[in-house]
């Protein structure tokens, strides 16, 4: 995407009155953020029923030299802007319909991995809590070394989880709160800075943005939103990792957590989501993977042919060929590489699942059935 794009984009999150959800619509109707202020008197005929009073809020230009001045720093200092639209920006978020139309990214990592897991918890973390991510994530890099580990960077199991990461070799983002000017607390700049390397650093806010408390709540919700699953590790009766663990149910993505004794305060809300069925029970890296079906290997067809399957349409067959080079294949990959959008690509595994030409596994991941 090229530079006016990622400035007229990060303007259109910067125009008051607008928010997430307004702007990816904008952006949808009009086929690019330029065109969404360029054209901005288009916009009732290309979104029905838009009201008079945002096409007036799109007369901004604060918002457009604000952008350009951020786009300066982004460039100055390496950092990637991931628009909503680029094919590197997160396919699993992109998904969700509060998915920031513009993101920033200080780091090295594939953010569309084959496997993403955050792992939250409380900022009070036990020595219980501090193990369980150590042996975790131990575990982890023998069973699915191309794992990505995504936390929030925050004191207690957030850092102890990107720690471990960094020990076993495993890359892990840190989702921040704030702009890319600065790390929050100070305290991790350090294990921020070997991230960079082994990793990267993630936010949708932009530099001068202070880690306001409402901007944490934000920040959980790109946690969830880019990961096959979120793992909660400790956490008391309320918590920042509750709400990141309702947000991942929400957005429909599996969810787990570690139980902790029934006096242990810091394990309260772990042994609550589990009584509640809002996360599955897990003990080890094996547990999840078998939960996950990251375990399920099987060679990979070879030349699999459409005449095997004379019945497919023309979309089901790209599909199966697609799926064929590869032992498995998420979702989004599919929609990436076969140009179907994700509506019709969900329509279209469902018909091959029926036809008992694929199988669906957890985590939105498809393979061929032989």
């Amino acid at each position: 995407m090229n530079e006016a794009e990622h400035i007229h984009t990060i303007a259109l999150m910067l125009v008051p009155g607008i928010g997430v959800v307004r702007s990816r619509s904008l952006i949808d109707a009009m086929g690019s953020a330029e065109r969404v202020f360029l054209n901005r008197r288009e916009i009732p005929d290309a979104l029905p029923g838009v009201s008079p009073r945002i096409v007036d809020l799109l007369n901004c230009p604060q918002a457009i030299a604000r952008a350009e001045k951020e786009y300066e720093f982004v460039r100055k200092n390496k950092i990637r802007c991931l628009a909503i639209n680029d094919e590197d920006y997160p396919s699993r978020l992109r998904e969700c319909d509060d998915a920031p139309v513009i993101l920033f990214f200080k780091g090295n990592t594939d953010l569309n991995v084959l496997r993403v897991v955050n792992m939250v918890g409380t900022r009070k973390a036990t020595d219980y809590g501090k193990q369980i991510c150590n042996r975790f994530l131990q575990e982890m890099k023998e069973l699915c070394p191309d794992i990505l580990v995504v936390s929030g960077l925050a004191y207690g199991i957030d850092i102890q989880a990107h720690h471990a990461a960094l020990r076993n070799n495993i890359s892990t983002v840190g989702i921040l709160a704030h702009g890319l000017d600065r790390i929050y607390p100070p305290d991790h700049r350090n294990t921020a800075a070997k991230m960079i390397e082994k990793g990267g650093l993630l936010t949708e806010f932009i530099t001068e943005t202070s880690p306001d408390r409402y901007n944490f709540v934000s920040r959980n919700r790109i946690v969830a939103g880019m990961s096959d699953a979120t793992i909660v590790v400790e956490s008391a009766v309320k918590g920042g990792s509750l709400i990141t663990a309702s947000l991942a149910r929400g957005y429909h993505r599996d969810c787990f957590a570690f139980p902790g004794r029934h006096t242990d305060t810091q394990s309260q809300g772990c042994n609550r989501l589990i009584q509640n069925n809002e996360a599955a029970l897990i003990q080890s890296a094996e547990d999840l993977v078998m939960a996950m079906r990251w375990n399920d290997v099987q060679k990979k067809p070879k030349n699999v042919q459409p005449l095997l399957f004379p019945e497919l349409t023309e979309e089901e067959e790209a599909i199966v060929a697609l799926i064929s080079k590869h032992e498995k294949m998420h979702i989004n990959e599919l929609v990436a590489a076969a140009g179907i959008p994700v509506y019709r690509m969900s329509v279209t595994l469902l018909e091959l699942e029926m036809k008992r030409v694929l199988q669906a596994l957890p985590g939105n991941v498809y393979r061929l059935i032989c």
